[in-house]
């Protein structure tokens, strides 16, 4: 008996040192792989700029399969992240799926505002930018009104934007974007409410997006400061793998800074005072009223939205006046929507099939 005591105790440590060669051989081949791995998956699909004024830019995607409309798309992202997370990785582009579908695309990017842009109003990105980029677009293909494609704050800014103007939207899609601010299961919604923004306008000028990016990592602290980083360890020998998580990695600390201004009239009257759906909301001194969208509207959701939960972005649907208006769900965080495998598979040809029946 005591003999089989002690050759269990044996292969214990045994198993024990093994596992711990393993482990450390798998240590080194990672860093190795680490060392050398190319992970800059950023706007894979080929591109060209075609209109630019002050920080911002719009870029034309190349076709890769035969349009199927005359009617240009415009994707809108958020000012507070970079858009190239729908063009991150050639396999789970969003936007390469829509150009497959017949789709012809063209991407607003807001670029870094730096200091000088510290005055630049929320009217300015809306009246100013946007505007300018819808006319040019309007322009360049002789058309009327152009289809708009809109991600997170970049919807909120283009529901604005097609209140005021829409004669000049054909169609407008929506995904995971706020409006409703006044929500009880967001964490982000609740702590907005107690943010001191004057004092943080006030002494940054520009809102740096490092502070943003803290704020958002807050929120969930544990996943996104530890158990993921725990979790890759385990997998640093698989090369895809690692670059997947380093292009997301990339993408999340990525973050501009903000115009001090144009924030304050963000966060005050949309976040803090929820004064759009509420029809307290102006732009420079006109009254927004989202009754006046009317052209078809898609307002997409994900389920796993930890950041725009649904319940903030669903009320839009019930505040316009689109006959011709759809709410899709699907089981996606705040990237996964528009940076996942599962997005290119369901939720990319679904807002590309509904535009071009549209178009």
């Amino acid at each position: 008996m005591e003999k089989q005591k002690f050759t269990d105790i044996n292969e214990l440590y045994e198993k024990f040192f093994s596992n711990a060669v393993n482990k450390q051989q798998k240590m080194i081949d990672g860093f190795e792989i680490l060392a050398n791995i190319e992970f800059d998956e950023r706007y894979k699909t080929p591109k060209e700029l075609v209109y630019e004024e002050d920080k911002m830019k719009i870029y034309h995607y190349h076709p890769i399969s035969e349009k199927k409309t005359t009617i240009p798309t415009l994707i809108v992202y958020a000012l507070m992240n970079r858009p190239y997370v729908m063009d991150l990785q050639s396999e789970k582009s969003f936007v390469r799926k829509l150009l497959e579908e017949g789709l012809d695309l063209y991407m607003l990017d807001w670029g870094y505002p730096t200091a000088e842009d510290r005055y630049i109003i929320f009217e300015d990105y809306i009246e100013g930018y946007l505007a300018n980029a819808v006319e040019f677009l309007k322009k360049k293909h002789n058309v009327k009104q152009i289809n708009i494609m809109s991600k997170c704050q970049g919807g909120t800014f283009c529901a604005i934007y097609a209140s005021m103007f829409p004669e000049n939207i054909k169609n407008l899609v929506t995904i995971a974007s706020p409006f409703d601010f006044d929500i009880e299961d967001g964490l982000l919604f609740k702590w907005a409410k107690y943010m001191d923004v004057d004092s943080l306008v006030d002494a940054f000028g520009v809102v740096p997006g490092q502070f943003l990016n803290m704020c958002f990592v807050s929120l969930r602290p544990y996943e996104l400061l530890f158990d993921k980083y725990v979790a890759i360890i385990n997998r640093l020998d698989n090369p895809k793998v690692l670059k997947d998580f380093l292009s997301v990695e990339s993408w999340i600390f990525d973050s501009p800074g903000q115009a001090g201004e144009a924030y304050r009239k963000y966060m005050k009257d949309l976040w803090q005072e929820n004064k759009l759906i509420k029809g307290e909301f102006k732009m420079n001194g006109r009254a927004i009223d989202l009754k006046a969208i009317k052209m078809p509207l898609l307002n997409i959701v994900g389920e796993k939205d930890n950041l725009i939960p649904p319940s903030s972005s669903i009320p839009l649907n019930d505040l316009v006046a689109s006959k011709d208006k759809e709410l899709h769900s699907f089981p996606l965080g705040h990237a996964g929507i528009v940076a996942s495998s599962l997005s290119q598979k369901k939720v990319a040809p679904l807002v590309a099939q509904w535009l071009l029946s549209r178009s």
